[in-house]
């Protein structure tokens, strides 16, 4: 049997703050991992990473090169605090502004896609409006990518707004821009399908050939992170990326977080097997 020809990535907060973007990308390395999801979240000091100067920019870059780990996708998880469906005006214009900044960076980091939070507003309530919004914002959001090159997925998130692929595929279908797809995280929708009672691969098929990536997580019902792989999740990984590598997906991200342990390196390490042997599964019971 031929090869499989896929990419495995490591999602930053997998691992602790380290001092150098260098010793970051060779910890992805050292570990089984192919490229680092880079993480803009809510908080201030990720978002203060849209305004890196280009030294700093520079810098990142430096280290890819000197590693030989490239930077190829960005979680960015920042809508979460600043969604693009806020009833509040000036919200919604900082929503915009960080999708900006985040295609500007990402173009410059050679990052070639931004998996977006599908939350059309998070803290605040929803309001019959929400979800107009959040498509006006999506839409000039789109529009800028496009522009730059640069593409978006959608993550499915824990909320009923976007919690399936067939949901997200809605937006694929209302804007068709081959610059806007999905980006699903398969522990998610296994949380969706037992909630709904339906089946979590029915769900990807919806979104066949509008599928960029994946994320691999575990999770359990109603818990949706911080669990560790293989761990008494219910997570359906061979089925899932099966159809995944059947409708040519090749790139799938370990999304796991570091909570101060000290064998960080062992549990990333652990990871990354976790990860192949489950993909070298399915590839393996392909038709």
């Amino acid at each position: 049997m031929e090869e499989l020809n896929y990419r495995l990535g490591l999602y930053e907060k997998a691992m602790p703050s380290l001092d150098s973007w260098e010793e970051k990308l060779d910890l992805t390395r050292s570990s089984g991992f192919d490229w680092l999801e880079l993480s803009v979240d809510e908080s201030d000091a990720k978002l203060a990473r849209l305004d890196f100067a280009p030294a700093q920019i520079g810098e990142i870059r430096r280290a890819c090169e000197n590693t030989a780990v490239p930077i190829r996708t960005m979680c960015l998880s920042g809508h979460r605090r600043y969604p693009f469906g806020s009833g509040d005006a000036a919200v919604r214009a900082r929503s915009l502004d960080i999708m900006r900044k985040a295609v500007d960076l990402a173009a410059e980091l050679g990052v070639r896609l931004i998996q977006l939070a599908g939350y059309d507003v998070y803290y605040e309530e929803r309001r019959p409006e929400s979800a107009g919004y959040f498509l006006e914002g999506l839409s000039r959001a789109v529009e800028y990518a496009s522009a730059h090159g640069v593409c978006m997925g959608f993550e499915t998130m824990e909320t009923p707004f976007m919690d399936t692929v067939g949901k997200s595929m809605f937006y694929v279908s209302e804007l068709r821009s081959p610059y806007l797809g999905v980006y699903p995280d398969i522990g998610n929708l296994k949380n969706a399908a037992v909630i709904y009672g339906t089946d979590v691969v029915e769900d990807l098929k919806k979104g066949r050939g509008h599928i960029f990536a994946a994320h691999l997580k575990e999770t359990s019902p109603g818990v949706y992170r911080d669990m560790s792989f293989g761990q008494g999740g219910h997570t359906e990984y061979v089925p899932c990326i099966r159809e995944l590598l059947d409708q040519g997906v090749r790139m799938f991200t370990g999304e796991f977080w570091y909570h101060g342990e000290e064998n960080y390196r062992e549990k990333l390490a652990q990871a990354s097997d976790f990860l192949r042997m489950k993909i070298k599964e399915a590839a393996e019971g392909r038709s």
